[in-house]
């Protein structure tokens, strides 16, 4: 027999020295309580801090300076044959572009050489010959279609208007602003090539509205259109220019003149070409 304490299993009750465990079932945990220090914003400046604004691309890959790129710079003439040699000409947006065409349709501003010499491109008028080409190429096919087929005539597809079309076009776009920078360089009235590359270019783009309504089958309203299309193209070029040639001495009128001719024959070249159809 033992006598003290004592210890019961089947009642699961302890009796003894040891005292009994409350329930754990119940656990409080009490934190200290943190105080949140707020630090004053650093005086750092720089693109992330709060007074710069965001770039204008989410994406500045092709908006960074030439010096800052990683590509091999080059030096005299062989310069001319790398990329970023040509890279500034299409440094332009959306906007750019389009403002640029607008003052391409309103051609007795004559303010499109002040707006572009900082910053002439080479984006638009490359866009704007090649939609060129294939409105003209497309539509000048779907006329001879049209007429083909009115008088029961077989019709076969001319391949050759789209060759003709990039011939004209880009051909148009390149010679004569070349012969036009040699010409001023020659009367000592200077322009830079580039920025005659782009009044070219931009002054052809009154012809895509053209060739589209060229294609109601009416001989004179053709005509009417070619010859308001060419008027203003014309317009466009000879404004723009009229200030600068005008140091060239007396014969800036000549060179004007000539100016305007050659795109009033652009114009009649197109309507002759594309819309006189011989079935």
């Amino acid at each position: 027999m033992m006598s003290g304490n004592y210890t019961s299993i089947d009642n699961q009750t302890v009796s003894g020295s040891v005292p009994a465990v409350a329930d754990p079932g119940h656990i409080s945990v009490q934190f200290a309580d943190s105080n949140l220090q707020t630090f004053p914003p650093s005086s750092a400046h720089g693109k992330i801090s709060g007074g710069s604004h965001p770039p204008r691309d989410a994406d500045d890959t092709f908006s960074k300076p030439i010096n800052d790129s990683d590509e091999p710079q080059q030096s005299g003439w062989f310069s001319k044959f790398t990329v970023a040699a040509y890279k500034p000409y299409f440094d332009v947006d959306t906007v750019d572009v389009l403002e640029r065409i607008k003052d391409s349709l309103f051609p007795f501003n004559g303010t499109f050489t002040e707006k572009t010499a900082g910053n002439p491109d080479l984006y638009g008028p490359f866009w704007i010959c090649t939609t060129l080409i294939f409105v003209a190429a497309s539509i000048g096919t779907f006329v001879t279609y049209i007429a083909h087929k009115l008088k029961n005539k077989e019709w076969e597809y001319d391949i050759n208007l789209v060759t003709w079309s990039a011939g004209v076009f880009y051909g148009y776009v390149t010679i004569i602003p070349l012969g036009l920078y040699v010409i001023l360089k020659y009367f000592s009235a200077p322009s830079g090539l580039v920025q005659l590359f782009c009044l070219y270019g931009y002054s052809l783009f009154i012809f895509i509205p053209a060739l589209c309504l060229s294609i109601i089958p009416l001989e004179i309203f053709r005509w009417v259109i070619a010859g308001v299309a060419g008027f203003m193209s014309a317009t466009f070029v000879a404004l723009n220019l009229k200030a600068h040639i005008k140091s060239a001495g007396e014969r800036w009128v000549l060179i004007v003149a000539a100016i305007f001719l050659l795109q009033l024959a652009l114009s009649v070249v197109l309507k002759l070409y594309l819309f006189t159809v011989t079935v």
